[in-house]
C-alpha cells in the first residue's frame, strides 16, 4: 500500500468532516490543567517499596526455617546441638594442624 497515497486520503477525509460543537469549552485546558496538577514520577518510592517487600519476605523465611528447626529433632544419633556441631566445624582445620608433630 503506498503510504503517501493513503496520506492523503487521510487527510481529505478529516476536511470533509469539521469537528463538532460536541467538545465542552475550554476541554483542552482542563485537561492540561490535569496533567499538570499530577504529582512527577517518584523513582525512590518504587526502591523504598520494593526493599520493605523484601524485608518482609526475608523475616517470614527466617521464622518459618526457625521454627521448623525447633520443631524438627536432629537426624543423627547423638542428638547433638547446633551449637556444637558448628563449634567441632570451625575449629576441625585448628584439631587438624596439632595432628601434626614437626
Amino acid at each position: 500500500m503506498n503510504i503517501v497515497e493513503l496520506q492523503r486520503k487521510l487527510i481529505a477525509v478529516a476536511r470533509a468532516n469539521p469537528p463538532g460543537d460536541r467538545v465542552p469549552y475550554a476541554f483542552e485546558k482542563r485537561v492540561m490543567a490535569c496533567l499538570a496538577a499530577r504529582r512527577a514520577l517518584d523513582r525512590g518510592a518504587f526502591w523504598v517499596r520494593a526493599l520493605w517487600r523484601g524485608a518482609a519476605s526475608c523475616v517470614a523465611i527466617l521464622l518459618l526455617l526457625s521454627v521448623w528447626s525447633f520443631f524438627i529433632p536432629a537426624r543423627n544419633g547423638t542428638g547433638g546441638d547446633l551449637s556444637e556441631d558448628f563449634e567441632d566445624t570451625v575449629f576441625a582445620a585448628v584439631d587438624q594442624e596439632n595432628d601434626y608433630s614437626w
